[in-house]
């Protein structure tokens, strides 16, 4: 069984990302590149596909909305993750990022977390097929099960 866990993190408020800037971040075990331009924001995995090299220290190009990795020049898509140059080939992971109130908000997958649902929900699966019923002190409502 896979969970996927979506963790949504304030991460620092807008004004801290001058527009035209990148920003790193971490949500959860997640290195997130956070980009502004004008006042909408992006969140992008924060390693390029190709260079292994933090996109962050990358010069934001506002007009074609892209990050450009600072080793060997390749620029990301802010929207899809897509590189536009080469040498790299392969997306990076793009992040729901929005502003409310003035502070930004990132949410990703991670996989951290994932896997120690994975474990969780597979120790509660096996205690409870080989009881026959759910022992200690777990709330089976909290897992989803209703008796």
């Amino acid at each position: 069984m896979t969970a996927h866990a979506a963790l949504t993190v304030a991460v620092c408020s807008l004004d801290e990302i001058p527009p035209g800037t990148v920003r790193k971040v971490k949500v959860g075990s997640v290195h997130v590149a956070l980009v502004r331009v004008d006042d909408s924001v992006y969140a992008l995995a924060d390693e390029c596909s190709h260079g292994q090299v933090s996109l962050s220290g990358g010069e934001v190009w506002c007009d074609e909305l892209e990050l450009e990795c600072p080793k060997h020049g390749s620029t990301f898509s802010l929207t899809s993750g897509e590189p536009s140059t080469l040498p790299a080939t392969q997306a990076v992971a793009v992040y729901h990022a929005e502003v409310i109130d003035g502070t930004v908000f990132v949410t990703v997958i991670d996989t951290v977390i994932d896997t120690v649902i994975d474990t969780v929900n597979d120790t509660v699966i096996d205690t409870v097929n080989v009881t026959g019923h759910v022992t200690g002190d777990l709330d089976a409502g909290a897992i989803g099960h209703n008796p």
